[in-house]
């Protein structure tokens, strides 16, 4: 288990002597054309700016994306966000006795446990069609991508698991809707939040960071899962064409809105239903997040957030000796 203070723990002007992930390298010149490193370093708390304006000749030949690096510095602040200021920097050897794994977020809940709840949402699924969908779409090494994949590259769900988590979540919301409204085509809906992100194991790269593919920076997630149904709702003997529509409907119609890159908007009950399971998840999970990584900085508010298109109020965290004093 590595040792070393969370960044997200840090305070201005707080000495850094970390491992960290290296996430983005460039090399660029101020006004009057020196050269700096302009770096993004993270652990699995949040990833920072850094800069490093001196000394960086001997790193940058050997310096590479997705790697561990060793930092010495000092937390600087930028335009009011927290920044590092490097002073010297290495890759890692075999005797530091790090790995990638140790840098990456990830779920609060247990794979395992996510995965057993997965399962039985799986078996839970009545029609025949759509549980042969299913079984055709979840390999098993699907299914291992499927687990680990994040929900995001930044904005929600934004670490290891947090796919599967997000997908469970949609899941409980839906499942409520159809107690409340029992006409809704349950197997469809379920089907539809489980398959919705599916593209995402092959939209973002994760081993190492997060990052788009070629192929999801390409096609996107949506068009990825939609080509997938297609494909394996094609070697399923007989399976019904309007069910297939329907199902591809859910997909291609999750995000909502046009402006929000869904192919179409959603134009059946389980689409509207599943499009506003997907906004409550993220954006609950997204707020959070934001929230608690500027916890530290002092405020009662987040910075802006461009896509939320506000700042967040940070509730006071009350302290339990305060409360016992109110009593008197």
């Amino acid at each position: 288990m590595l040792e070393q203070k969370k960044l997200n723990e840090l305070k201005k002007d707080e000495k850094i002597k970390h491992y960290l992930l290296l996430t983005k390298v460039t090399v660029k010149n101020t006004k009057s054309g020196k050269q700096y490193l302009d770096l993004e370093l993270r652990d699995d708390s949040v990833s920072l700016n850094a800069k490093m304006w001196d000394k960086f000749e001997s790193f940058l030949p050997t310096a590479q994306e997705g790697t561990i690096v060793k930092v010495l510095g000092t937390l600087d602040e930028f335009n009011n966000q927290p920044q590092i200021k490097i002073e010297r920097i290495r890759n890692i050897t075999k005797d530091d006795d790090v790995s990638v794994d140790d840098f990456l977020p990830k779920s609060n809940r247990p794979i395992n446990e996510m995965e057993t709840e997965f399962r039985n949402v799986l078996s839970s699924i009545k029609n025949t069609f759509l549980k042969a969908l299913l079984d055709k779409i979840f390999t098993k090494e699907n299914f291992a991508k499927y687990k680990r994949a994040p929900a995001g590259k930044a904005w929600h769900h934004a670490y290891i698991g947090g796919l599967l988590e997000h997908t469970l979540e949609i899941i409980k919301i839906c499942n409520l809707m159809c107690e409340i409204h029992p006409d809704v085509d349950r197997d469809l809906l379920i089907t539809g939040a489980i398959l919705h992100d599916f593209g995402k194991i092959e939209e973002l790269e994760f081993t190492s960071s997060f990052d788009y593919t070629d192929k999801g920076k390409l096609l996107g997630h949506i068009v990825i899962v939609a080509n997938i149904i297609e494909k394996a709702a094609g070697e399923i003997k007989d399976f019904p064409e309007e069910l297939k529509i329907q199902v591809i409907h859910l997909v291609l119609s999750h995000q909502g809105k046009l402006e929000y890159a869904s192919p179409v908007t959603p134009k059946t009950l389980e689409a509207i239903i599943l499009y506003q399971a997907d906004e409550l998840s993220a954006k609950t999970n997204a707020y959070k997040s934001a929230i608690n990584s500027e916890k530290n900085n002092n405020t009662n508010w987040t910075r802006y957030l461009p896509l939320a298109e506000t700042s967040l109020f940070i509730p006071k965290e009350e302290n339990e000796d305060d409360f016992k004093e109110t009593l008197f």
